[in-house]
Parts: structure tokens; C-alpha cells; sequence
């Protein structure tokens, strides 16, 4: 008698072949997809950015909360005063020299 050989069904074939599509899929998507480990990557970049960009500000808040503090009504600092005078209205003492 002759033997054939032991081939897989179509079914076989097609199950493997729609899982390695699957397994394909998601592999790309857990990669590249909305929720996947580039845009991780990039949010926690844009994260540090944003970080650094807030350290920035709140370093300029406090120091405008100091020179207000200042220029207050409770604690006045004249030098402060007598600096911002000068450089606003332009105006120098009697005993200075304008070097320019």
C-alpha cells in the first residue's frame, strides 16, 4: 500500500496563520499604538519639559512675590524703591556722573 504523507489540514494552516496575524497585531500595536511604548516615551518627555518649564515659573513667581513683598506698605525697602525709581523715571542724583 502506499502511504501519503501526514500533511496539515487547511484548517491548521489557516488557525496558525490567523494567529500569527493576531500576535502581529498586537506586537505593533503595544509598540507603536496610542497607548504603546513610543507614545509613552513622548509623554514622559514632554512631562520632563513641562517640569523644568514649571520649576522656571515658579522661581519668576517667587521672585516677584519678593520685590512685592518689598514694595509694600508694611515693609518697604528704599534701596529697592530708589533702584526702580531710577530706572522708570530716568533719574539720577546730584553727585552722580552719567557715563554713557
Amino acid at each position: 500500500m502506499s502511504e501519503t504523507p501526514n500533511r496539515p489540514t487547511l484548517g491548521v494552516v489557516a488557525y496558525f496563520a490567523l494567529a500569527l496575524t493576531a500576535g502581529t497585531y498586537f506586537t505593533f500595536a503595544a509598540v507603536q499604538g496610542d497607548y504603546g511604548l513610543f507614545r509613552r516615551i513622548q509623554i514622559q518627555a514632554e512631562r520632563e519639559r513641562l517640569a523644568a518649564e514649571l520649576a522656571v515659573l515658579e522661581a519668576e513667581v517667587a521672585r516677584m512675590e519678593n520685590l512685592t513683598r518689598r514694595l509694600s506698605d508694611r515693609y518697604l525697602d528704599l534701596d529697592l524703591l530708589d533702584e526702580r525709581a531710577r530706572a522708570v523715571l530716568g533719574m539720577i542724583r546730584h553727585d552722580e556722573i552719567v557715563i554713557r
